[in-house]
C-alpha cells in the first residue's frame, strides 16, 4: 500500500521502501492532489500553481503529462486496474483517493481534533497524549522540500497555524496536568523564536512560579515588557499585567490554564 507524507518532507512509500517522485513539477502536482486529497482539483488550478499568470501555450497537455506519470509510479503498488479510480479523471479535473491511514495529515487532523474535544471535556491527560501523537507526525515544516506556488503555499500557511494551534492545546494539557518544570524549557526555546508571542510569556510566568521559582517569573514578566517596549513601543496586554501583579502577591497555582491562557485562536486583545 502506498504511504504519503505531507507534514515536513514529500515522501511517497511502498511496501519496498522510498517511491517518492523525483521530477520537480511532477512532485508539485502530487502535493497539490494530496492536500486536496479525496476532492477535485481542476486542471486550471494545477496550471496556475505551475506557472502562474505566465503558463506556457503546452501548458494543458504538460500538466496531463505530469498526471500520467504520477499514474505510471503508482500503478505497481495499487489494485490491478485501479490507477485510474485512485488518480482519477473528474471532468476537467482530477482526485487522489487515498484511505485516511494513507496519509499523515489526514492522522494529524483526525488526533488533533479528539485532542481538542478530549481538553473541552476535561480530560487533559487523554488531551495530552492525543496532541503529541499528531504532533510527532511532524518531521519539519509541511512540504518543506516542495517549491510552492499560490495553491500549496495557501495550504502550507493554514497548516502551520494548525500546528502552532495544536502545540499550544498540548502545553495548555501539560500545564493542566502539572507538568510545569517540564514546560520551562519548552517554552524558553520557543520564545527565542517568537519573542513577541505573549501567550507563550504568560504561559512561561505562570510555570516558573507554578515551580516555586517566583523571581524568574517577575524577572520574565520584565523582558517581556521591555522587548514589547523596544520592538513595538507597547505594554504588555491588560491580562499580562494583571498575571504579573497575581505573582507578586505570592499566587504560585492557577486552575483557570485555559481560560487565562487561552490558545492562538482566542489570544487576548488589547
Amino acid at each position: 500500500m502506498l504511504q504519503f507524507q505531507v507534514l515536513g518532507r514529500l515522501t511517497v512509500t511502498n511496501d519496498l521502501g522510498d517511491c517518492t517522485p523525483t521530477a520537480p513539477m511532477a512532485r508539485r502536482v502530487l502535493a497539490q492532489l494530496l492536500l486536496c486529497s479525496n476532492n477535485i482539483v481542476m486542471l486550471d488550478t494545477i496550471i496556475d500553481e505551475l506557472w502562474g499568470d505566465k503558463p506556457p501555450k503546452s501548458a494543458v497537455p504538460t500538466a496531463q503529462t505530469y498526471i500520467y506519470q504520477l499514474r505510471r509510479q503508482f500503478e505497481p503498488w495499487v489494485p490491478a486496474g485501479t490507477v485510474e479510480q485512485v488518480l482519477a479523471t473528474c471532468g476537467t479535473g482530477y482526485m487522489l483517493r487515498v484511505d485516511p491511514d494513507q496519509l499523515d495529515l489526514g492522522a494529524f487532523l483526525r488526533l488533533a481534533k479528539q485532542g481538542r474535544t478530549a481538553l473541552a471535556a476535561g480530560d487533559p491527560a487523554a488531551a495530552a497524549r492525543l496532541l503529541r501523537q499528531a504532533l510527532d507526525l511532524w518531521s519539519g515544516p509541511a512540504l518543506a522540500d516542495v517549491t510552492a506556488g499560490p495553491s500549496i503555499q495557501a495550504h502550507v500557511v493554514h497548516l502551520t497555524e494548525q500546528r502552532a494551534h495544536t502545540v499550544e492545546l498540548r502545553i495548555q494539557a501539560d500545564a493542566m496536568l502539572g507538568r510545569h518544570r517540564e514546560l520551562v524549557g519548552e517554552l524558553k526555546a520557543t520564545l527565542l523564536t517568537d519573542p513577541l508571542n505573549e501567550w507563550y510569556h504568560a504561559q512561561l510566568i505562570k510555570a516558573l512560579a507554578s515551580s516555586g521559582r517566583r523571581s524568574e517569573s517577575l524577572v520574565a514578566y520584565q523582558h517581556l515588557r521591555r522587548t514589547l517596549s523596544t520592538e513595538l513601543g507597547l505594554e504588555p496586554s491588560g491580562m499580562l499585567r494583571e498575571l504579573h501583579q497575581e505573582v507578586l502577591a505570592g499566587r504560585d497555582s492557577w486552575s483557570d490554564w485555559e481560560v487565562s491562557g487561552k490558545p492562538r485562536a482566542e489570544q487576548l486583545t488589547r
